[in-house]
């Protein structure tokens, strides 16, 4: 390729890369209240293990993948290929994952935009600036055009500096100040009244539902998708990782760092909803279950908060810049996988092809915010629910069919020159082979 790509400087550059293209949206507001409303702390032990022995083992595959190919999702899969029938689907996979990546990226920079917009609500409220700050929490068309383009443009600018100064750079400076923010913002609400029946759903274990089929679904879902599986990021970002670092270790230190702030932000949520509760504001839906989603973060919270008085606007603020934050560090990820494959399959230069794809996808999130009313939850759905698991399930059958048992061995020994004789080695190919396609399939089937 004619064209440099960078790469990870450090260990922790990439740890903290990894992790916060993991840590989304999705860990902060859909982790906790799934907890809550499946068996509280058995929900959180089904995740835990899950997490390990199932999603792990497919982080690790596309990570092989990424560094062994050296160059994008496609390309790094079409090296492995053997005949043209394999680089066929080996483009299927890497495509429709960079294609995923997009979609996901489209609908995600709208949410990421109310985000940053809710989070300078109390700041306008400071300065006096009421019908401003009303504005700001109110859907209209320009606000969500508005804050949609500011997003994408913090993402475009991050990602047009490369590897090292864009995505390592600021995942470093990001990633430290959310889960500084995330254990402030626990300990405040901790001294709150109904903070600690909130405690008490969140960890209280149910064990018999530890085997409901419903729960185990869940939790399966819910650990493969936040680790950014199916999109082609991990293929993209182990392909910048150096031949001298240990995989095996680098991505549990990425699982566990993600598992933790899910759990942190159970921590946070859920505590916050039943001090909402004791405040006066309705924390249940119809169905009995605890509300999730956007009319969490954006209904129930912010009630919360307004119950605080003064204090409230600092919480608020606090609260919002972390979501903010958690959504820029996954934003950036997913650009990445259409750049790279457009800046090293075309050799276009990284800013012009950033700066190209970023307003692309700027203009169909504009087209989202038009027909907000039906094709918001139909991008979301069409790429987490469908593409996703397909493209994550490939990838598993792709590593344990296709790729030679020897070529993986000998990628992995690059990092790890013993990890034939302990314990990854004897359980992981199997894993990928059999265990990883199979559970993903039972998430797809359930989604359905």
């Amino acid at each position: 390729m004619g064209v440099a790509r960078g790469g990870f400087s450090s260990r922790f550059g990439f740890i903290m890369a990894a992790a916060g293209s993991a840590v989304g949206l999705g860990n902060i507001w859909g982790f906790p209240t799934q907890t809550a409303s499946n068996g509280g702390a058995a929900f959180v032990l089904v995740y835990l293990v899950l997490a390990f022995c199932l999603a792990y083992p497919a982080f690790m595959a596309e990570l092989l993948i990424g560094r062994y190919g050296q160059a994008n999702a496609v390309t790094s899969m079409q090296k492995i290929s053997r005949n043209n029938r394999q680089k066929h689907f080996a483009f299927v996979i890497g495509f429709g994952g960079v294609i995923c990546a997009a979609l996901i990226l489209s609908f995600y920079g709208i949410i990421a935009g109310w985000m940053m917009s809710y989070a300078i609500e109390p700041v306008a409220k400071l300065a006096g600036l009421t019908g401003t700050a009303n504005w700001l929490i109110s859907q209209s068309l320009v606000r969500n055009v508005l804050f949609t383009a500011l997003f994408m443009s913090l993402t475009i600018f991050i990602i047009r500096r490369g590897v090292e100064q864009g995505i390592e750079k600021w995942s470093k400076r990001l990633m430290p100040m959310l889960i500084a923010l995330l254990i402030l913002l626990i300990i405040y609400v901790f001294t709150l009244e109904g903070a600690k029946e909130g405690f008490t759903a969140y960890l209280n274990p149910d064990i018999s539902r530890v085997f409901e089929p419903n729960l185990l679904i869940s939790a399966l879902g819910q650990a493969f998708f936040s680790l950014s599986l199916g999109t082609s990021v991990m293929i993209v970002y182990g392909s910048y990782i150096a031949k001298k670092e240990n995989l095996v270790t680098l991505g549990v230190q990425v699982t566990l760092i993600d598992v933790s702030i899910a759990f942190l932000a159970g921590l946070l949520i859920i505590p916050a909803m039943y001090v909402a509760q004791a405040q006066g504001v309705a924390i249940f839906a119809e169905d009995g279950s605890l509300i999730s989603g956007s009319n969490l973060v954006f209904t129930v919270l912010p009630a919360l908060f307004s119950g605080m008085g003064f204090v409230g606007l600092f919480v608020a603020f606090g609260f919002f810049v972390l979501m903010s934050i958690a959504a820029l560090t996954s934003s950036i990820s997913m650009l990445e996988g259409p750049v790279s494959y457009v800046v090293e399959r075309h050799e276009v230069p990284r800013e012009k092809a950033t700066t190209f794809i970023g307003l692309a996808i700027l203009v169909f999130s504009i087209l989202i915010v038009v027909n907000l009313s039906w094709m918001l939850d139909f991008i979301a759905m069409l790429s987490t629910q469908y593409g996703q698991p397909i493209i994550a399930m490939l990838c598993c059958v792709f590593v344990g069919w296709i790729w030679h048992r020897s070529d993986v061995l000998a990628e992995i020994k690059q990092g790890n020159s013993t990890v034939e004789y302990g314990l990854f080695w004897k359980i992981w190919p199997w894993y990928i082979k059999f265990i990883c396609p199979t559970a993903i399939a039972l998430v797809f089937w359930h989604s359905l």
